[in-house]
């Protein structure tokens, strides 16, 4: 590092570079962090990120906006920041030094803010930062997570809030990469497909290493590669599998947390959490998950990762979790006690909700520091976020986690009126503002539409899409025969009534199964949660214990049968279907509904499961002697390496994409003609409408150049249907069967492959019958 400057010191007050840390095109480094409370900054450099203390300091300017700024000459990208802050708990005392208690007054300020010169801060704003709170280094430090602490709490006589934090505390790396990503797809949103998966769980299993051997035979996967050792479980890993998704007919792959998280680099227990929902910094990917992991490298991966994608015509979201932080709440319940690293230690009192005695808020998100978005600071870093993902990082879409949170008001200043609250969400300046960036940015903005206190689905302002839990219960009860027909039938029709308004039916992200919860073969197979298994596939606590699961009777071809039923219903529904990593081909979690603290082999895709008729019979390739639960035996398949629920899984995703009455962005009418594609709802002998407590009927969708006839039987004896003749110049063919009688073939059969049908079927208990109809040959 050539010898350091501060560059223009006399227009720092004044400047108007943006928040964060920025080299710029003459050759110097702008910071600016948003701090309006603090009476002193102080800027450091860092030689190392562990073990050492500063090597040069600097103090910014404060700016009339509550920004401190400084600008710097002689700083490299790789460089090493942290800062100091200064307020009225704690005035500066030119006796001060690192660890001493100069100046002290309390640990908090009228307002609640935390400011102690004596834990060094990194910028919210940071591009990457060297390491988490939760890192395995510190052990070879001699110290843990309690270095980071305030507080009069005694530690080695000395009171926590003295503690120096410089050798311990994560430092703001200088990235230069703020070049724009490479044009996106623009796929159109009724078009996705949407794969949830984690960065780990998808690529970070041994069975990628033997991908060509273990897909060979699989039509369209000849060009998925087998992925080396040192890129199984990264970015750079993932972006070589978009071939495989591709293939399967995904249109977008949608990352559990990306951004740096507080988790055990050696999933150290009680300091892992595997699915990243503690985000540590909303604009670093998190290290870990880099092959590449010096300064920069995780930063330029990510973004080569997403080129893999938009190259294969596919679209990245990212699952993002803005409703509160990995900084933590009050420790023990003492409001002089918080273990800050960031955020709070800058501006407690404009980025956390806090109660009237100034305690971190523990409401919605049941995490002990809920973010506060009534403070325009706080909405400009969300929005600034995902601002740099959307333009610099290349991302296609958002996914919010609790994103009811973002549009709460403090539980002191909610109107008591339900009217004038729901117009108050609607019209939340930060869900707005969201949407109108989606809308400028031409990204996809996804809500978890519930919180703790309360349940919003289609509620969302216009633009937002919202997971639909509503279809995810419809269809869990219904296939497992509660005959909720009216409730199914508006799911499987869009939820018309909640999203008619908002866009369209690509508005409702449908879903059976997501990563919070069973996956698609655990459902169908235990009655109950089975959480308190030895590692590696538990323990975990939590869990939803109201799953509206099935074990069907412990009959492991009816479950087979139920899998295929809802890949079937979902695929066919009108909105947009969200399928799970794994469940294309039966992975099992052996029945753990909540395994977030797992970082384990056990909990990723096993491609072995591909290449065989008995998925959950294969290896579990962690050296534990862990084996899977077999709850769904052996397919009938043409042969052992064939596992006919990945072909019925890939075919019915591939048939979505190549069928434009399945991915409508429009409710028909209940007329043929134009460009209408309708859902029409009868009885099995098409004589009338379903009625509540039917648990066999038939869907027609009806598109002028295209059709389809469902006949789903959720009911425990065959059921007749009868369908009407085919329209003229066209012909009835067998398209589904999920019947476990038609396993040999795969259940499913490509368009005008199918045998020629007429008149109607009787149809299986717990099956789904599927006809299209296509053109008639030529009589010649």
């Amino acid at each position: 590092m050539s010898e350091l400057t501060a560059l223009d010191k006399t227009a720092w007050a004044d400047a108007t570079w943006p928040l964060g840390t920025h080299v710029d095109s003459d050759g110097g480094v702008t910071f600016a962090v948003h701090a309006p409370a603090a009476t002193r900054l102080q800027l450091e450099i860092y030689p190392e990120a562990l073990g050492a203390t500063a090597s040069a300091a600097f103090l910014p300017a404060r700016g009339t906006d509550g920004v401190w700024r400084a600008r710097l000459g002689g700083l490299e990208a790789g460089a090493l920041v942290g800062f100091r802050a200064w307020g009225q708990n704690w005035l500066y005392d030119e006796a001060w030094a690192p660890g001493s208690a100069a100046g002290f007054i309390a640990d908090l300020d009228e307002q609640g803010n935390r400011f102690n010169p004596n834990k060094v801060l990194f910028d919210p704003y940071s591009r990457e930062i060297t390491h988490n709170v939760d890192t395995d280094a510190l052990a070879g430090l001699g110290v843990d997570v309690g270095v980071f602490g305030t507080g009069g709490d005694l530690v080695d006589g000395a009171p926590r809030r003295q503690i120096d934090t410089a050798p311990y505390a994560p430092k703001g790396v200088v990235v230069d990469e703020e070049a724009a990503a490479a044009d996106k797809p623009q796929l159109p949103p009724e078009r996705a497909i949407i794969y949830e998966t984690g960065v780990r769980q998808f690529t970070g299993h041994p069975s990628t290493a033997r991908l060509t051997d273990l897909l060979a035979g699989e039509p369209g996967f000849e060009d998925v590669p087998d992925i080396p050792a040192e890129y199984q479980g990264t970015y750079r890993g993932a972006g070589l599998l978009a071939p495989y998704l591709r293939a399967a007919g995904v249109t977008t792959i949608e990352f559990l947390p990306v951004h740096e998280t507080n988790a055990s680099e050696s999933a150290r227990p009680g300091a892992t959490n595997a699915w990243g929902y503690m985000t540590l910094d909303f604009f670093a990917p998190n290290r870990q998950y880099a092959a590449d992991r010096s300064p920069g490298g995780p930063t330029r991966e990510f973004k080569e990762m997403v080129s893999a994608f938009h190259a294969a015509g596919m679209e990245v979201y990212l699952d993002v979790v803005y409703n509160h932080t990995a900084e933590g709440g009050n420790w023990n319940g003492d409001v002089a006690t918080t273990g800050f690293t960031s955020l709070g230690g800058f501006a407690t009192a404009e980025y956390y909700q806090m109660t009237g005695d100034k305690r971190l808020v523990d409401g919605a998100t049941g995490t002990s520091n809920q973010m506060s978005y009534s403070s325009p600071a706080a909405r400009r870093l969300v929005l600034d976020s995902l601002h740099y993902w959307s333009a610099v990082m290349g991302v296609d879409g958002f996914r919010f986690d609790l994103a009811t949170v973002l549009g709460r008001l403090p539980a002191d200043a909610a109107p008591d009126d339900w009217g004038a609250l729901k117009r108050f969400f609607n019209e939340h300046p930060l869900l707005t503002g969201i949407a109108a960036l989606a809308e400028a940015e031409n990204i996809e903005v996804i809500a978890e539409a519930w919180d703790l206190w309360g349940y919003e689905v289609g509620n969302f302002p216009r633009g937002w899409g919202e997971w639909n839990g509503r279809y995810r219960d419809a269809v869990r009860r219904f296939t497992k025969g509660d005959a909720n027909t009216a409730d199914f039938l508006n799911m499987v029709n869009g939820d018309y009534h909640h999203f008619e308004d908002n866009g369209g039916p690509q508005k409702s992200i449908n879903f059976v199964v997501a990563h919070d919860g069973f996956n698609l073969a655990d459902l169908v197979s235990y009655q109950t949660k089975v959480n308190d298994q030895p590692y590696p596939f538990g323990p975990s606590d939590g869990g939803s214990d109201d799953n509206l699961s099935w074990d069907s009777g412990g009959d492991q071809g009816l479950r087979r049968q139920r899998l295929r039923n809802l890949w079937t219903i979902l695929m066919f529904s009108r909105g947009v279907p969200m399928v799970v990593a794994g469940d294309e081909f039966g992975r099992t979690q052996n029945g753990n509904n909540n395994p977030w603290a797992l970082d384990s082999t056990a909990m990723r895709n096993n491609y072995a499961m591909i290449a065989t008729n008995a998925p959950q019979r294969v290896a579990v390739e962690d050296g534990t002697g862990a084996v899977y639960h077999d709850n769904l035996g052996v397919f009938d398949s043409p042969g052992e390496r064939v596992n006919p629920l990945f072909r019925f899984s890939t075919f019915l995703m591939r048939l979505r994409g190549r069928h434009a009455c399945l991915h409508r962005a429009a409710w028909g009418d209940l007329a043929a003609g134009g460009d209408d594609v309708s859902y029409l709802f009868l009885t099995p002998a098409a004589d009338g409408a379903p009625r509540e407590g039917d648990r066999a009927l038939a869907v027609h969708i009806d598109a002028p150049d295209d059709g389809f006839r469902l006949m789903i039987n959720m009911a425990d004896t065959p059921v007749d249907f009868r369908v009407p003749a085919a329209r003229e110049g066209r012909v009835w063919r067998r398209l589904v069967d999920t019947a476990v009688s038609a396993e040999r073939e795969s259940n499913c059969w490509a368009e005008g492959e199918g045998v020629a049908v007429a008149d109607g079927a009787a149809v299986q208990p717990w099956s789904v019958l599927v006809w299209h109809e296509a053109a008639q040959p030529d009589a010649g």
